[in-house]
């Protein structure tokens, strides 16, 4: 008699959650009331234990305190992702948690002068260090991990600068579609490989501690609504994360109602 059972495939070919305890790689975490804190919190209320990376000691252990105390499964894991060195040494730490399932690279933030002829070197180097290099550093990790354990899933918080530039934001512009470029490029590469790779775009001003921190007046300016979610982003990256090798996402972008396009 035929045996009828289906034989277990690698995640996520049948999409559904990451496998229950194996490890969630988040870069670029700082305030609990952040985007990249909001993404930990759903990967670990998914069954992950999410390995949190960010440069500020105090806020990634307040976040993995959180989670901790939440009942969740987080561990610290501080660097500098604006560096081949800080990178690989921190996945050296992320490795040791257990089987690599997921990486969501965060790290970055927009950055401005008033016209390009106002940035120096340094500025635009450093612009690209976090958002494009580092993003590339750490797919390349990830990819080599999930390559021997069969699949995972490799994800980017793109931006909007990443497919219309400004000259205000020239340095984060050609950054961010660098970052585009390699998402892209990962996703031919090893998407046949059964890793999942996706840029997720904010477009439109993220309701988070970056923003209203630095504007806290930014809010009262917006109509109701007018501002992006944390957890609504972090809720995007879910969505993305559990869907099957036949329908996979490439590119998402979010924006609130009012935000013109």
């Amino acid at each position: 008699m035929a045996d009828n059972k289906q034989t277990a495939k690698p995640w996520p070919i049948q999409g559904g959650p990451p496998p229950a305890g194996s490890v969630a790689w988040i870069v670029g975490v700082g305030a609990s009331a952040g985007t990249g804190a909001a993404i930990a919190r759903r990967l670990a209320r998914g069954g992950c234990r999410v390995a949190v990376t960010g440069r500020t000691a105090e806020k990634v252990e307040t976040v993995v305190r959180e989670i901790n105390e939440a009942g969740g499964d987080a561990v610290a894991v501080i660097a500098d992702v604006g560096t081949e060195a800080g990178v690989t040494a921190a996945y050296e730490q992320v490795k040791t948690l257990g089987t690599l399932s997921v990486a969501i690279y965060n790290a970055g933030g927009s950055q401005w002068r008033p016209n390009p002829l106002e940035m120096d070197g340094d500025f635009f180097e450093q612009v690209w260090r976090t958002n494009c290099f580092g993003s590339f550093v750490v797919a390349r990790e990830a990819a080599r991990a999930m390559l021997e354990t069969g699949g995972g899933a490799i994800l980017f918080t793109g931006s909007i600068s990443g497919v219309i530039a400004r000259p205000k934001l020239t340095a984060y512009a050609s950054a961010k579609f660098g970052q585009r470029a390699i998402a892209q490029a990962f996703a031919r590469e090893y998407g046949p490989k059964n890793i999942h790779v996706a840029n997720i775009i904010p477009h439109g001003p993220i309701d988070g501690d970056r923003l209203n921190s630095r504007f806290p007046h930014a809010k009262d300016a917006r109509p109701e609504d007018g501002m992006i979610d944390i957890e609504q982003i972090a809720e995007a990256f879910w969505t993305v994360l559990i869907q099957p090798r036949n329908a996979w996402t490439h590119e998402m972008d979010l924006r609130p109602y009012c935000e013109p396009f």
